[in-house]
């Protein structure tokens, strides 16, 4: 490479990480080094995961316990996700659907919602209108999103400087 430097541009940007990828993808352990890529952008939102664990916690609950808990199954589909390239690329923290507790799939996205949602009471009428913590996953990891977009793109550009040491 003329110049010495890298063999992509890289900015801290959607097209970065998609120049990033196309890079590992022309190395020989191509594989290998997506691998560890992905799991270096994991490990960097990894507390905001656990911030957002800690916010759905701190819900308060009245039920009587005999039910599989909402709050920490919740909890339990919380992980960070990465994906290098397709139709969407990069990194985020995801509340995952959760199936088989008390029929309710889309507790993660119902109990973050300002107006709560419906459910039978005991299975049988009346309907009810029950709020949650309202948007306990958004205001969990407001005010450090930048600590996090920072070590995601610190994670990119240390993949970016191994790949551009081969190369020189």
């Amino acid at each position: 490479m003329a110049g010495g430097g890298p063999p992509f541009e890289l900015s801290c940007t959607h097209e970065g990480l998609d120049a990033l990828v196309r890079a590992i993808r022309a190395e020989q352990d191509g594989k290998q080094l997506r691998k560890e890529l992905a799991k270096g952008m994991r490990d960097a939102l990894k507390p905001a995961a656990v911030q957002a664990k800690s916010g759905i916690m701190a819900m308060g609950s009245t039920g009587p316990g005999t039910a599989p808990a909402l709050r920490s199954a919740i909890a339990k589909k919380i992980r960070p996700e990465v994906k290098l390239g397709g139709n969407w690329s990069g990194a985020r923290i995801k509340a995952f659907k959760t199936r088989n507790v008390r029929g309710f799939a889309n507790a993660p996205k119902r109990t973050n919602r300002a107006r709560g949602w419906r459910h039978l009471t005991y299975g049988r009428e009346p309907w009810v209108q029950q709020h949650g913590k309202t948007l306990w996953f958004d205001h969990a990891m407001e005010g450090d999103t930048n600590v996090y977009t920072q070590a995601v793109h610190e994670a990119m550009e240390n993949m970016a400087r191994r790949i551009a040491s081969r190369a020189g």
